[in-house]
């Protein structure tokens, strides 16, 4: 599998404000990860790939120099939002771009805890492009209105250079890899009861660090096996990090045989072996309380439903504000490729399979430019008896470039 995505924004961000070199191994191929990488190079980083390792060398905690030009997040919400926590303790100021997509995407919910630590941030009605006015940042206590891995972080890198302590409270636990990248930096960092804690102005020192296989991205090929009935795919290295994996028991219960063995573990990050075998298919009901563990997973289980079953999904409004509105693009994409589907403000029910027809050229699956989108229409479209056609599927690039050419050997 290609390298994590979310291990690779941090890794690659916290090795900039580290003291000394970080040799990343299996740093995410997609474009969304090198976007991270063209910013840090536009503050002053200097970043290269030798040998198949990015090396990153550490300008030091609030070194970070001002950029000559906006920097461009390309399609990347990781990207803007951790800089915006990175940049609003810098005494200059920065302009964080995107493209249309990305300039459609809410930040209201980055900028409003970093201006409650100090910071002025300008936006078009809380949506990018946003201009930070880096400032002395003072600790605080921010409970995140929606659960949220990025804005928890934002908040913490930006609490890393702040006087006293910060500390966020979440709604519901996310994935806590910038807990863990810190800590393998050097730094220290609380959780408890009362929320993730960071202490301001603590010194980071750059190491070495392998990044493990993506998770997100082998749902798909865990996904397909479970819906194909006789099917079996075996992963290896992929992350298995806790906050990550609920995938496993809801393949489980839709009927699949998975086994998971854990290899080794690096800087808090455990990767193992997965092996998914497909057996029979049977329903799913997401319910609200499951989705922030299964966020990005979700359009490929949503796949599931067009080998058989159904899927419902509730709770999950927060898949309308992604690279696309992916209720809406889900359904539509599904009912293209003759699958029924329904959407619903909160959600959506899949259920079907896909018609002999498939997608027809005149009215393709449309990715609407969202990798996560491209890819489910992909592993849906397994269950046709005819071609499909998806238009977009380019956008595979943002994540796992790779994609198809891994889909046409294990079908082969």
């Amino acid at each position: 599998m290609p390298g994590d995505k979310a291990i690779s924004h941090r890794y690659a961000i916290i090795a900039a404000l580290a003291d000394g070199e970080t040799q990343l191994t299996n740093y995410a191929p997609g474009g969304d990860c090198h976007s991270t990488l063209a910013c840090l190079r536009g503050l002053g980083v200097d970043v290269t790939e030798r040998a198949g390792r990015i090396i990153v060398q550490g300008r030091g905690l609030g070194r970070l120099g001002s950029p000559a030009a906006p920097l461009d997040a390309v399609n990347s919400g990781t990207t803007m939002r951790f800089l915006a926590g990175v940049l609003a303790a810098h005494p200059f100021v920065s302009r964080l771009t995107g493209d249309a997509s990305l300039s459609r995407r809410p930040m209201r919910r980055v900028i409003e805890p970093l201006e409650a630590m100090g910071a002025r941030i300008e936006s078009l009605d809380g949506r990018p492009p946003l201009t930070v006015h880096g400032a002395a940042l003072r600790g605080i206590t921010y409970r995140t209105p929606v659960p949220s891995a990025q804005v928890k972080s934002a908040v913490i890198l930006a609490g890393l250079h702040a006087s006293g302590s910060t500390t966020v409270v979440e709604p519901a636990q996310t994935r806590d890899h910038t807990e863990h990248a810190l800590r393998a930096f050097g730094a220290t960092v609380t959780v408890g009861p009362q929320g993730i804690t960071v202490a301001g102005g603590q010194r980071l020192t750059g190491r070495p660090l392998a990044i493990p296989g993506d998770f997100s991205s082998a749902a798909f090929w865990m996904v397909a096996a479970a819906a194909l009935p006789g099917s079996r795919v075996e992963l290896d290295e992929v992350g298995l990090n806790p906050t990550r994996t609920a995938l496993v028991d809801v393949l489980r219960r839709f009927g699949a045989r998975v086994t998971v063995a854990e290899t080794s573990a690096d800087a808090g990050e455990p990767r193992g072996t997965i092996v998914v075998e497909g057996d029979r298919t049977g329903t799913l009901d997401i319910a609200p309380g499951e989705v922030p563990g299964l966020i990005d997973e979700l359009p490929a289980i949503a796949a599931l439903a067009a080998h058989g079953g159904e899927v419902c999904v509730r709770g999950a409004e927060e898949l309308r504000v992604k690279e696309s509105d992916r209720i809406a693009a889900l359904v539509a994409g599904f009912r293209s490729l003759g699958i029924a589907a329904d959407e619903r403000r909160d959600g959506f029910v899949v259920g079907g399979r896909a018609s002999a027809s498939g997608a027809a050229s005149d009215n393709p699956a449309d990715a609407r430019g969202d990798h996560r989108m491209a890819m489910a229409f992909a592993i849906a479209a397994l269950a046709g008896r005819a071609p499909a056609r998806i238009a977009g599927a380019e956008a595979v690039a943002v994540s796992y470039p790779s994609f198809f050419e891994t889909l046409g050997q294990l079908v082969a």
